[in-house]
């Protein structure tokens, strides 16, 4: 599987500078004509650790208003005043509890019209569809979502094979095609075939779930794209075709698919048309198969994309499929090669639904038809899609029925031997297949699972009686055959007075004292020898949030507080209720700008690398210091003119995993900035 599908997101970010123009009558706005996005949106992600309370207060201390919300990749949609959109924008990308933000991007489908009739449809005997028919022709378990612009429901080719879809553009069940370009997707996919009428389609045993994302002006956005991924992943949909795309990079978009894809999800993407490598998304995503253009002689068809990120090539001009009124059409263009595969897929997973999506993706690569130049190219990828050989290459794949289970037995602790405190219980679980999941059992209830080898539980004794307690492991495997472990026997003998230490709490990440403004993280230690359980933080003696995972750390928005003083202090909890609480730590909130004294600009340093022109190895320490006669408020690390690292101190400290990273240079540069708001900055040069 070709490096796409294994890359970390930063090896395929793509830094453009955007400059907004407002199309007259559109309703949309662009940097030029490939990179367009809703005026007024912005796509954020918010880190894991930071509340929804606080994101709401940060937003509307904008102004900003949320617009939709999809909470599995927690990703918003927010409006924001279109005057004001570059200035929210920027601030909300140097708040260190926000991913990422972004443009609402645009996409538009990916077809060249052309009313010229071919004859016939060639594309299906070449990429050997017929041979693959003997085989299976797809299933109704197979559904395909076409996410698009609709589908004629009354087409007498697709009527027969339509399932229930949503429209993202009304938020309704109507599906129809408001444009005509889904019609054609969709039958180049999974029309009826084999009744007499009308075209034949590739897997034509599969339905088709129409999700409208591209409106009657050929628009899409990011966002609504997104949606429609979610949405079919979690309807178990395990084909997606999106015969749509946009020049810009999208952290949404990606999240959406990995979303899909670590449900098990297949998403096909078309290269779109405009003879040129630059990548077209979601088809340059990673975990999306990107296809590119094949003519009937098998050649490259002069209008597709190219480039190292395409996946596999599939037929694209002429091609004779369903149109919206009931009619046919012959069509152009990589967004009918997108589909003509993603049915090939569909044909896989018909034949052996056990397969998982990286297993689709490989059997579709390897057994491709290889063209242009030998093994992988920038043109074909691995070459043209195969149906017949890719089908008797998923066949084999087939497991046997699997009636042995797994043999699981626990490790640790020893059979007949004295526990107490919080323990760790190890289990070994083999299975010739694999093992599913791990179970432990104390006293026969369930104490908690675990999925990945070493299988570790932690326990907690404190909460049971001093006396005998008999542990189980119950591992279970892919088929669901589950073995049993021997029992073993413990005895838990804990005092009760044993402990009365109250666990250690420190605030370590403001001083008392400290001036303090706009967007802060309070970061606690909290240490006990029998455990942490709960760490709290008050703010004037009224609880403001809690945390119970170590490293514990807590946002504050200080520009929602009035100016003055407050006190913070934390509170920990051990495992037996005992309470420790930190030193009471005063802070002052000022969030005026402060009048220039006329001090000199802070004198920035990085200290390391400590040379230009140097190789970066595997980790690389990147550490500055800045100095200024009023005080320093923050500093910013820059890598590629790409904000990287915030420290609201006149040190900062950052680890660079440069393992990854391409050969080349990288342009190194650390401002800080003074409490009067006066900026100065240090930049360097290395190379990897």
């Amino acid at each position: 599987m070709r490096k796409k599908f294994k890359n970390s997101l930063q090896t395929i970010i793509i830094i453009a500078s955007i400059v907004i123009i407002i199309l007259a009558g559109s309703g949309l706005a662009q940097a030029d004509s490939s990179k367009k996005f809703v005026p007024g949106e912005l796509l954020i992600q918010v880190k894991p650790s930071v509340t929804k309370r606080n994101v709401d207060r940060l937003i509307s201390s904008f102004g900003a208003v949320t617009a939709g919300e999809m909470e599995n990749i927690k990703a918003r949609r927010i409006k924001v005043p279109e005057h004001a959109l570059e200035q929210v924008k920027k601030a909300l990308s140097n708040n260190p509890n926000i991913q990422f933000v972004e443009e609402n991007f645009i996409a538009e489908a990916g077809y060249v019209p052309n009313d010229e009739r071919y004859p016939s449809q060639w594309h299906l005997p070449i990429i050997s569809a017929p041979g693959g028919w003997d085989l299976t022709t797809g299933s109704p378990s197979v559904p395909i979502a076409i996410i698009d612009s609709g589908v004629d429901p009354t087409h007498p080719d697709l009527a027969g094979n339509l399932i229930a879809g949503y429209n993202f553009l009304g938020n309704n069940t109507d599906t129809q095609d408001v444009l005509g370009h889904g019609t054609a997707v969709a039958g180049s996919a999974a029309a009826m075939t084999n009744n007499d009428i009308g075209v034949a389609s590739v897997a034509w045993n599969s339905p088709i779930m129409p999700l409208v994302v591209l409106n009657a002006n050929n628009y899409a956005t990011y966002y609504d794209i997104a949606q429609a991924i979610n949405y079919a992943a979690d309807q178990g949909v395990r084909i997606m075709n999106i015969s749509i795309g946009g020049s810009s990079y999208s952290y949404t978009l990606q999240a959406a698919v990995n979303y899909a894809w670590n449900k098990g999800a297949v998403i096909f993407a078309c290269a779109h048309n405009y003879s040129t490598d630059t990548p077209y998304y979601p088809a340059a995503c990673t975990n999306v198969v990107a296809v590119s253009a094949t003519t009937s002689s098998d050649t490259f068809a002069n209008f597709s994309n190219y480039g190292d990120w395409i996946d596999i090539s599939a037929p694209g001009t002429y091609i004779l499929t369903t149109t919206r009124g009931g009619g046919y059409g012959n069509w152009n263009g990589t967004s009918f090669s997108s589909p003509i595969t993603a049915g090939v897929a569909a044909l896989i997973l018909s034949a052996n639904p056990s397969l998982t999506n990286a297993q689709v993706v490989e059997i579709l690569t390897r057994n491709a038809d290889d063209l242009g130049s030998t093994g992988f190219d920038n043109y074909f990828g691995y070459g043209r899609v195969n149906a017949l050989q890719s089908i008797l290459a998923a066949l084999p794949a087939v497991p046997d029925e699997d009636t042995i289970d797994p043999s699981v037995a626990i490790t640790s602790p020893q059979n007949d031997t004295t526990v107490n405190g919080s323990l760790t219980v190890s289990v070994s679980a083999v299975d010739e297949r694999g093992v599913d999941r791990v179970e432990l059992y104390v006293d026969g209830e369930l104490l908690s699972s675990d999925t990945t080898s070493p299988y570790t539980f932690a326990w907690d004794t404190y909460g049971y009686a001093n006396s005998d307690h008999q542990l189980l492991a119950v591992a279970y495997d892919t088929a669901g055959n589950d073995g049993w472990s021997s029992v073993i026997t413990v005895t838990v003998a804990n005092e009760s007075d044993s402990d009365t230490t109250a666990p250690l709490v420190v605030i370590t990440s403001i001083q008392g004292g400290a001036l303090v403004s706009g967007g802060i993280t309070v970061d606690v230690s909290a240490a006990d020898e029998g455990g942490v359980v709960l760490v709290e933080l008050y703010l004037d003696g009224v609880l403001f949030d809690e945390d119970i995972t170590s490293p514990y750390s807590f946002f504050w928005d200080t520009t929602a507080y009035a100016n003055g003083t407050y006190e913070l202090v934390a509170v920990a909890y051990d495992t037996v209720g005992n309470l420790g609480q930190s030193d009471v730590i005063s802070v002052s909130v000022d969030n005026e700008i402060f009048e220039d004294t006329g001090a000199p600009m802070p004198k920035v340093t990085i200290h390391s690398p400590n040379n230009t022109n140097i190789p970066i190895g595997n980790l690389e320490i990147v550490q500055a210091s800045a100095d200024s006669g009023i005080g320093i408020s923050r500093m910013e690390l820059f890598i590629n003119n790409e904000l990287t690292a915030v420290k609201y101190k006149n040190e900062l400290k950052w680890n660079w995993n440069t393992r990854k990273l391409p050969q080349g240079n990288y342009t190194l540069s650390v401002k800080a900035v003074d409490t009067a708001g006066n900026e100065g900055i240090d930049t360097i040069t290395v190379y990897k």
